[in-house]
């Protein structure tokens, strides 16, 4: 096959004439049997594949042929659910075993360890989504549009994130607008929703209606119909509504602009074979409940003849870059880092031996945020450039992490760098920034058992920058001890705009009532709709103000001011500010549990010296424009 001779002998690196190894043999046998499956399985998905570099093609078969293997796992019928779901979590266990040993005996995930070990895939990050299939095939029931979007991106957008990283790999990064994140997901839920009106004939003879309650109560009388195979006129309503929603989800132009012209063909023809299969859908009518509609021959030659032709000549004007030969120590049946998360390390000990304060559960704050202040005052009290404040101040955010996991602290969040920091030298914001993507790719925290996210708007920043915070979100996104969110050009207010743009638009889309918005929808339309409200904000730098730094979840935070620099604290000031939270009475607006006492009626003597409060800050002495956020 010439797309196993693209991708497989020249990453091998061995000479072309030389005889293949059984090994070769059973690998090209795997990749082949990935084909098939593919082929068979989604047509629709196979011919994108055919688009794309034959040196990718081999990889992608794999990667969606161990994603139809699991669905099919989820899906048969000859067992009851728990025995499905338990398939599919022995067939995962035992993908992280053959990740492990380099090889399996199992021809699907031969050539998906080949690929994930060949290409540097982390396929932890596909966690999640292998998770999701395994409680798919205890069914499935969505309240709302919320809870069926967050099955979608657990469902589908790591398989295609995957993808995504193998263009990059290849030198044709399909990078998309992250400045647009909200058009991508979109996109994938559009995918989505026109695969489930298209599967209705299947699903519906075993119980499954992968609908939203929300969606399926706007046509009264429709979920019974369908569940009962009749096709009625709320039933009809019902599917013109969702194929109109599912076309307008699938059109986003601005998703494309800036990427290779190869990967941007993929993704139109991509969107423009779904919006046919959704014309099908229409048309189908009763016909919809008994068999799975398809667009005719007529219209797929019509969309997929000039993509062929366009991609084809795209991909030989393209140098692609090829990896080399698989790692041999996985080859060998070492142990690969990507496998799974068991090997995950503990944070190092504190230098002097410190260990954490016993704090009671109900004491223990849930979340902290700190603004980290005070960097470039440090370097130019000891004769040092700013820059170096910052290269210091990351030492410190490292120690805040290893303190906050030693406690058992859930979420952390740190004030990096703000929207109001570009006002700084080109120099110190180049170092900053440089900082942040060098500990992204090399920095300590990658082992261990940290799920990174990132808070922040794309504007101004590095592409690159960009695409690693990302990165980093996704790999360790299945990772379940702390959360540390890195708010980087970060602004409050901004979040609060972007916010409320968000919440117009669903209410322009008819999503929300305008006139019934609470708090709840406003916090569903925040980019990280399950952060929890800070119990402790702390900053450093003897500065006393929270500039614009989370003004939604901070509203009834504690406050926790302290006038060292940031670069000389270490996780010992982390357990010091927790320890004085957990000695605070927090109220919420309610009367305290013991009344106050009344103040005495003796006068204050005028000459008297004003009692001194144990703890008080002292006023801030350093100027305005001396303070520093990250």
């Amino acid at each position: 096959m010439a797309d196993l001779d693209a991708a497989l002998p020249a990453q091998r690196g061995r000479p072309a004439r030389r005889l293949p190894t059984r090994e070769d043999r059973s690998l090209r046998a795997a990749y082949r049997l990935c084909r098939r499956t593919t082929r068979v399985h989604d047509p629709g998905i196979y011919a994108l594949i055919q688009l794309m570099p034959a040196v990718l093609r081999p990889p992608c078969w794999a990667l969606w042929a161990a994603a139809s293997v699991l669905d099919d796992l989820a899906d048969q019928r000859d067992a009851e659910q728990a025995e499905r779901a338990a398939r599919v979590e022995a067939w995962t266990r035992a993908l992280q075993r053959n990740l492990a040993a380099g090889t399996s005996t199992d021809p699907v995930r031969h050539a998906l360890v080949d690929t994930a070990l060949r290409w540097h895939l982390d396929l932890s990050s596909l966690q999640g989504a292998m998770t999701s299939t395994r409680d798919d095939a205890r069914g499935r029931h969505f309240t709302d549009w919320a809870a069926w979007r967050a099955w979608c991106n657990e469902e589908i957008a790591p398989w295609v994130d995957q993808v995504r990283h193998l263009f990059e790999q290849a030198g044709a990064p399909m990078t998309l607008r992250l400045d647009r994140h909200k058009d991508y997901e979109q996109f994938v839920d559009g995918a989505q929703l026109t695969d489930i009106l298209t599967d209705l004939s299947t699903d519906l003879p075993q119980g499954d209606l992968l609908l939203p309650q929300e969606a399926l109560d706007a046509f009264p009388g429709a979920e019974d119909n369908l569940r009962q195979g009749r096709w009625s006129p709320a039933a009809a309503a019902l599917i013109r509504e969702l194929t109109a929603l599912a076309r307008q989800w699938l059109t986003q132009p601005a998703m494309t602009k800036g990427m290779h012209p190869g990967a941007a063909t993929v993704l139109n023809t991509a969107a423009c074979l779904m919006r046919a299969q959704l014309d099908a859908v229409d048309a189908a009518g009763p016909a919809l409940l008994t068999r799975a509609p398809r667009p005719s021959l007529v219209t797929r030659t019509r969309i997929l003849a000039p993509a062929r032709l366009r991609s084809g000549l795209l991909w030989s004007l393209t140098s692609l870059t090829v990896p080399g030969p698989r790692p041999p120590e996985a080859t060998a049946g070492g142990p690969t880092p990507a496998a799974d998360d068991t090997a995950l390390r503990t944070p190092p000990p504190h230098r002097d031996g410190a260990t954490p304060p016993q704090i009671p559960a109900g004491r223990m704050p849930s979340h902290v945020a700190i603004i980290m202040d005070g960097n470039g005052r440090w370097a130019q009290r000891r004769g040092l450039s700013r820059s170096e404040g910052h290269r210091a101040g990351g030492t410190a955010a490292h120690e805040m992490v290893y303190g906050a996991l030693e406690i058992g602290l859930r979420h952390l969040t740190l004030y990096a760098f703000s929207t109001e920091n570009w006002k700084r030298d080109t120099d110190e914001i180049t170092t900053i920034l440089e900082e942040i993507r060098r500990d992204l790719d090399e920095g300590p925290l990658r082992d261990l058992d940290v799920r990174q996210r990132w808070s922040g708007s794309p504007e101004r920043l590095p592409e690159d920058l960009v695409h690693a915070l990302r990165r980093e979100e996704h790999r360790t996104s299945n990772r379940t001890g702390l959360t540390l969110t890195v708010c980087i050009n970060y602004g409050g207010r901004n979040e609060i705009v972007r916010t409320a743009a968000a919440l117009a638009q669903a209410a322009r889309a008819g999503d929300i009532d305008p006139h019934l918005i609470g708090e709840a929808d406003f916090t569903r339309h925040l980019p990280h709709p399950d952060m929890p409200d800070v119990d402790l904000l702390w900053r450093t730098g003897n500065e006393q103000r929270t500039s614009n730094f989370l003004p939604w979840h901070a509203t009834y935070a504690e406050l926790h001011f302290t006038p060292g620099y940031w670069p000389d604290v270490d996780r010992r000031d982390l357990w010091q500010a927790i320890t004085e939270y957990s000695r605070r009475q927090r109220r919420h607006g309610a009367a305290p549990l013991i009344a106050p006492r009344q103040p005495s009626t003796v006068p204050f003597p005028a000459d008297a010296t004003p009692p001194t409060i144990a703890g008080a800050v002292p006023a801030p002495t350093g100027s305005a424009s001396d303070f520093a956020e990250g």
